[in-house]
């Protein structure tokens, strides 16, 4: 509990990652094991999930013992600490193993069954700003998300958000088969059964770390999102194909690109953030793709290996708000403010045009983000197309057939969400330059 609450605080500070901070904590604490690190890294999570809804309650609860004549104003470390007790309750701890905690906190009794009811904190909020701070969300972020989505989808999405992700793996299919991978997976005791949406996706229904497996240290797999695969399959690459990966970060999509050539054709994958590319070059090894090539991005120039008008594809996973994959990083919710969120098309745009001269004739752009608003989807991709008209949308069912680019998407976009597809939030467009007459 003093970890977890310890965990919180930090991100708290400044809305950091709350992965990096978790991974900081258990390196100084090795003597954990699995079952404590599980919950506590749970409880983490639900702390900064609920952050709203858990302050607004304890604020209830404050207002009860004040009234019960407690002496003092309570310590910010004794809110936070109410808050714990509060999350708990909310999340099943019965309230005789609570008491005592929280009579040592407020100095007085309190009624904490009122801690659990549906309508804890919600005093007398209505509207849309009752629903925000029901599902614990700003009330600005719920605007914009009713605005694209419209009500009833928007909170439907918000409370998936609020659940846990599921573990989901790529197989890599440079050295095993799906089928394969799921038998040597059930030799380690890990129950995994095939991704709807995904060819190359397994979910795991054992809660284990995957990275301590030995198939993942054979390089057979990458822990990787549903929907993150969907977007790599979606550029489609060609046989022996040339791929430039524009933003590639840590290559997730990079080595999923690389797979599906079969280790053939030629990847070059392209970031600012030279850390990030070590760990691509360490993941291909392990994978055993020889394909790709990694470079660093100085400033506005890029690398000669990033040739005009030489690639296939070009992917340009451009950095964004995030909103799609709030259940992993619930910490962005309260990091995020709508001047922010509203300075990322300018960036995403530029990018879009710096790179799109890199496309072959006949080759395709392919655009894609991890949030779910229109602003930073398709009307990015309508402001692109005004600049460049020489580009066209190449609809997904032409890639993938109606029925299936109906299933995840609307058929000319790539688009699922976690209520329901169950993945993270996110999009793709295909654009296709016109070969030379």
């Amino acid at each position: 509990r003093a970890l977890a609450l310890e965990i919180a605080a930090e991100a708290r500070a400044e809305w950091g990652f709350l992965t990096d901070i978790i991974a900081t904590v258990f390196r100084a604490n090795r003597q954990l094991g699995s079952g404590d690190r599980r919950l506590i890294s749970e409880t983490a999570y639900g702390l900064v999930r609920w952050e709203r809804r858990l302050e607004a309650v304890v604020d209830e609860l404050l207002t009860m013992a004040q009234g019960r004549g407690m002496p003092d104003p309570l310590s910010p470390a004794g809110r936070q600490e109410l808050k714990l007790i509060v999350y708990e309750l909310r999340s099943g701890l019965p309230v005789d193993a609570a008491k005592a905690e929280a009579r040592r906190i407020l100095r007085r009794d309190v009624d904490l069954a009122t801690v659990a009811a549906d309508d804890a904190g919600l005093g007398k909020s209505a509207g849309l700003e009752r629903e925000a701070l029901r599902l614990s969300y700003p009330t600005w972020m719920m605007e914009r998300l009713v605005a694209d989505l419209g009500e009833a989808d928007a909170l439907a999405l918000a409370a998936a958000m609020n659940e846990r992700a599921p573990l989901t793996v790529r197989s890599n299919g440079v050295k095993v088969s799906r089928e394969e991978l799921v038998a040597r997976l059930a030799e380690e005791g890990v129950v995994a059964r095939p991704t709807e949406m995904s060819p190359t996706g397994l979910l795991f229904e054992t809660r284990v770390n995957a990275f301590g497996l030995s198939s993942f240290r054979d390089g057979l797999f990458e822990v990787m999102d549903e929907g993150s695969q969907l977007v790599a399959e979606a550029v489609a690459p060609p046989p022996r194909g040339r791929v430039l990966d524009a933003c590639a970060g840590a290559g997730g999509k990079t080595l999923a690109l690389a797979a599906l050539l079969d280790g053939k054709g030629r990847i070059l994958a392209l970031d600012p953030n030279g850390k990030k590319l070590e760990e691509l070059r360490r993941r291909a090894r392990r994978a055993s793709l020889s394909n790709v090539t990694a470079r660093e991005v100085r400033g506005v120039k890029l690398p000669a290996e990033a040739k005009l008008g030489a690639w296939d594809r070009v992917l340009v996973d451009v950095p964004c708000t995030g909103l799609g994959t709030l259940r992993r990083n619930p910490e962005a919710r309260w990091r995020l403010d709508s001047k922010t969120v509203d300075a990322f098309p300018a960036q995403q745009l530029s990018l879009m045009v710096t790179y799109a001269p890199l496309v072959a004739p006949g080759g395709r752009l392919v655009y894609a983000t991890c949030t779910v608003l229109r602003q930073e989807n398709e009307s990015v991709v309508e402001r692109f197309l005004a600049e460049r008209p020489d580009f066209a949308i190449v609809p997904l069912k032409e890639i993938w057939g109606k029925e299936r680019a109906g299933r995840v998407g609307d058929g000319t976009y790539l688009k699922v969400y976690p209520h329901s597809h169950g993945s993270d939030g996110f999009f793709a467009a295909v654009l296709r330059l016109p070969p030379r007459k």
